[in-house]
Parts: structure tokens; sequence; C-alpha cells
């Protein structure tokens, strides 16, 4: 069973007979269905509906959840938090601890599930505190083979959309509660269909070029890669552009290397033939 450590997380716990209704009306996240033993992806959005803070929530205990998330977003997002909590029964409280143990493959004590990871059609558990004896490299390697895109690595936080990070289909977005920050602009993108940018994988006959790296077709931006693995990476593109490349035959490359762009196979999704996004059949 590979197990990681990854530090640099940061975790917050809300609790009080009001949690559940605040957040509700808060987050992407849909909770009432949220079980016990699963972590779900979720965001705080701009009004404009682009990710302002992202992480991982989990139930807690009776009227409590667990937020993880980077360290450099943990006291903005505490202090968000507590500006929309106004007189709601709600404790938010900083949980000490960076490190978070990640396996998969096998059991892990004390861990729940990721449902970013079940959607791919991987078992892969997180518990809080370090104790993971493999490299990390080994997590990266599995999370970019998933076409799963994380903040920092892969985007950039006030920039994308939720549909550019894939939470409308890894259990991160709801379209069926009520009203939360930010939620007509990404309802109206989802009901139009107009997502535009999603993560792809990218591959290389050559280890690929640095993250940052624009991915270029015909001399043009389809978008920019994020996290490398060797030859293996994740980028964040303009599916349409993409698409318009591969029909024409039009070579994609990255630092002038020649490489291949694959939507992650899970999601249904496909490069778009008439520029609207369809889910393969």
């Amino acid at each position: 069973m590979p197990s990681v450590t990854l530090s640099g997380r940061a975790f917050l716990r809300l609790s009080g007979k009001d949690a559940e209704t605040l957040l509700q009306s808060l987050i992407t996240t849909n909770l009432p269905d949220l079980p016990e033993g699963e972590i779900r992806p979720g965001a705080l959005l701009t009004p404009q509906g682009k990710i302002l803070f992202d992480f991982l929530i989990r139930r807690d205990g009776a009227e409590a959840f667990l937020f993880e998330t980077g360290e450099e977003q943990r006291d903005a997002l505490v202090k968000r938090l507590t500006m929309y909590r106004l007189r709601a029964a709600v404790d938010i409280a900083i949980v000490e601890g960076d490190a978070v143990t990640v396996a998969w493959d096998g059991a892990q004590t004390d861990a729940a599930l990721d449902a970013r990871f079940a959607k791919a059609g991987l078992a892969v558990s997180r518990r809080q505190g370090a104790g993971g004896s493999d490299d990390p490299a080994l997590y990266d390697a599995l999370r970019v083979s998933a076409g799963i895109a994380e903040s920092g690595r892969d985007y950039a936080l006030s920039d994308i959309f939720p549909h550019d990070a894939l939470l409308d289909l890894n259990g991160g977005l709801s379209f069926g509660k009520g009203c939360y920050v930010g939620q007509e602009v990404v309802s109206r993108m989802h009901h139009r269909g107009t997502a535009r940018r999603r993560p792809v994988i990218v591959r290389g006959e050559t280890a690929l070029p640095a993250t940052g790296t624009e991915l270029l077709a015909g001399g043009k931006s389809i978008g920019a890669l994020g996290s490398v693995c060797g030859t293996t990476g994740l980028a964040i593109v303009r599916i349409d552009r993409a698409a318009d490349a591969i029909s024409a035959g039009t070579p994609i490359t990255a630092d002038g290397a020649p490489v291949t762009v694959a939507l992650p196979a899970w999601t249904g999704l496909s490069f778009p033939a008439d520029h609207a996004e369809v889910p393969a059949q």
C-alpha cells in the first residue's frame, strides 16, 4: 500500500448547530448527502463565480466539518468564513497540524476516502498527520494520471471557474441545492454548456518542460502546463482550441516539443466538434 506525507496543509473545524446550514449557503459542495468517511472537494467562490478558496471537506462528528486546505489559504479563509457567520451558532477553529497522509491500494486507519479519486475509479484515503513512508512524487504521479488538478500547482485562485477544475464532475459542485455565493454564474455556465476550459493529461516523448510553460497550437496558446511528472503532466486548456488543433492536424507543442493532450477518461467528456462541449457517447 503506497502511502505518502503531504506537507504544507492546514485544517479548520466548523462546528455548532448552524454549521451545516451556514456552509450549505456558502460553498459549492452539497452537504446533506455527504456521508461519514468520505471527503469531497469544494470551493468558496467570488460573486462572479470564480474559485476564491478551495478545500477538501468531511464530517467530523455531530454538527461539525473538517476542512483541509493549503496553509497559504488558511488565515484568509478563516477571515472570510467569520465574516459570513454573523450571528449563526457556529464555532470556527484552527486545528493544529500541517501534514496529511495519503494512501491507496489498501486500508488506512482513521482515514476517509477522497471522492475525487473515487470518481476516477481509485480508492485513495486521507488522514490528518504525518505517517507516509513513500516519496510524495508518487502521489503527484497518481493525481496527474487521474487528471485531478489542484490549486497552486495547476491553477491560480480567483482565476478559474469550478468547471475548469472539474468540480462539476468530481463531487465538488452541486446544481440541485439552493443558492450559494457565485451560484447563478456557475449554474448558467452549466446549463448553457459554455465551459471552455478543462484539465487535460499532457504526454510528451521526452520529459516535459517546467510548470507554467505554454502549450501552443499554430503559434497560439491553448493553456499552460501545471503539475509535471516526467513525460506526463496536467494542463487546463481551452478545449475548443485544442479541438481545432486536433481536427486540423496542427501540432500541439510545449517549449517546441510535440505533445498530446487527452481529457481524463472518467469524465466522459470529449473535445467539442462544434465548440459546444458534449459528453462522450
